[in-house]
């Protein structure tokens, strides 16, 4: 596979962004071993977006030969007070990513706890405080949104460390490509400012698309705010989740006829659905036009705006597709004893 094969995989959906381009091809020409990284917070169970999106994405990374590691932010989860700050709670629900990820994308992924790497990085605390001398309180407090908090929150002091850690992590794991959601853009563009004058190896960014959440859209602009979250769960597919729940939420699903901009099913359709099974097979009753198939999600889109599909068969040919999809991780998940107690203790219903 040549420099531009492998710049294609990279580049292709779910990825929006990448900074820069330029420079991704200037790497991907030399002979040397490319690192890549995307840090995961580990609050509570995967998601269509948080395992399907994100491993789509790590699938092309290693399909690339990219050295792909999946760091598990378990001091971050800590920090953002997420599932109780228990310790012990975040690092089995960390094992239950390896388990999942592991099933979806393949082998080729490397799995690292951060505090597995505050550990054996001897100097990880004391390059820490060299990036808090290149930074003042503004410039961290605008940056807090990488952790899903706002700077007009009451929040601890070790929030505000949150995005310098998470600095600190793609120097200590050199990395030369520093991949996650738009989500983490604001980290990504801060670390490629203060590397340079730090004389530090300064890396490529790769965003993909964040998945929206079942609910409609909010009034806020920042689309950080309407990414499906694990805090919203009526509005969030899990893996766990039976075919009988994701037929469920589906159905309670934002879905306006006609409209295709911002409609989560669509976006479920074309951003997961079509890439995996290149197709989509619209089940319906003869009466209202009879099975149809979609080999292109433009001609499925343009049918929707000209009201030729009926929400309710769009949703219900949706469910059937994800549960097909995840079938494979969610009996990974289910049939393991550990993880449905550790979600059960966590609030979340698990049907066999």
């Amino acid at each position: 596979m040549n420099a531009e094969e492998r710049y294609n995989l990279i580049a292709r959906e779910p990825t929006e962004e990448i900074v820069t381009p330029e420079e991704l091809k200037k790497l991907l020409e030399s002979d040397s071993s490319i690192k890549h990284y995307i840090g995961l917070e580990i609050s509570g169970p995967l998601h269509l977006g948080s395992l399907l999106i994100v491993g789509m994405k790590l699938k092309d990374f290693v399909q690339a030969g990219i050295k792909v590691t999946v760091f598990l932010a378990d001091w971050h989860s800590y920090i953002n007070e997420k599932l109780g700050k228990d310790l012990e709670k975040i690092k089995a629900v960390a094992e239950s990513y390896k388990k999942a990820f592991s099933a979806f994308v393949g082998p080729g992924l490397n799995f690292m706890y951060g505090s597995e790497l505050y550990e054996s990085y001897r100097s990880y605390w004391e390059d820490l405080l060299k990036v808090a001398t290149n930074l003042n309180l503004t410039r961290v407090s605008r940056t807090l949104t990488v952790a899903g908090r706002d700077e007009k929150e009451e929040l601890t002091f070790a929030q505000f460390i949150y995005p310098l850690m998470q600095i600190n992590d793609i120097h200590a794991l050199d990395v030369d490509i520093a991949h996650g959601g738009t989500d983490q853009r604001k980290a990504h563009m801060l670390a490629r400012d203060i590397f340079p004058k730090m004389g530090w190896k300064v890396p490529v960014a790769v965003h993909h698309h964040l998945l929206p959440g079942l609910q409609k859209p909010s009034e806020v602009k920042d689309e950080t705010f309407s990414k499906m979250s694990k805090s919203k769960p009526s509005g969030a597919i899990f893996i766990h989740d039976s075919y009988s729940q994701i037929k469920e939420k589906l159905q309670r699903a934002w879905c306006p006829p006609g409209i295709v901009e911002g409609n989560p099913v669509m976006e479920i359709i074309k951003y997961i659905i079509m890439p995996i099974k290149g197709e989509f097979l619209l089940k319906r009753e003869p009466k209202y036009g009879g099975d149809y198939l979609f080999k292109d999600f433009n001609e499925l889109s343009e049918a929707y705006k000209n009201s030729k599909i009926h929400p309710f068969d769009l949703k219900t040919s949706t469910a059937d597709y994800i549960y097909e999809i995840i079938k494979p991780v969610r009996e990974t998940l289910v049939n393991d004893e550990d993880y449905v107690k550790i979600m059960e203790s966590i609030g979340f219903r698990i049907e066999k």
